[in-house]
């Protein structure tokens, strides 16, 4: 059996948004006991990663190290067409990954007592960015 759904969120620029409720109400909802989550975001300059949702300077520090991975306004960047942002922004796509997979168990995400479920804006403005969640089970 399968399900599938669609969320919406509004990023407010650069920075991780913290989304575990969001897919949890998700996954409460369904008819499935177990199965995994799939949880993927349709678009090329955001990703999903599972990091750190106790200690919020492990999202400051990770975008730190974007930061030195992927610059703004790198001069050997070709592709700028929307801003000093835009290819940084592609490449910290494929850093984070557009999607992430999460088993669940009786209504509930089995993921660690730290762990979240971030979706991370890698645009300087914010944007409205659509997730697709689909349950097997």
């Amino acid at each position: 059996m399968s399900e599938q759904h669609h969320l919406t969120f509004n990023t407010h620029g650069r920075g991780a948004v913290e989304i575990t409720d969001d897919i949890a109400a998700t996954v409460r909802s369904s008819a499935l006991a177990v199965g995994v989550a799939h949880v993927f975001v349709r678009h090329t300059s955001c990703g999903l990663a599972i990091t750190e949702n106790a200690d919020g300077s492990v999202r400051h520090d990770l975008e730190t190290l974007m930061q030195r991975w992927a610059p703004d306004g790198d001069p050997d960047y070709h592709h700028d067409l929307e801003g000093d942002d835009d290819m940084a922004a592609h490449a910290r796509s494929l850093l984070t990954g557009t999607s992430v997979t999460v088993p669940f168990a009786d209504g509930r995400l089995q993921i660690g007592t730290w762990q979240g479920i971030y979706l991370f804006e890698h645009r300087t403005h914010g944007h409205r960015r659509e997730i697709v969640v689909t349950l097997l089970g």
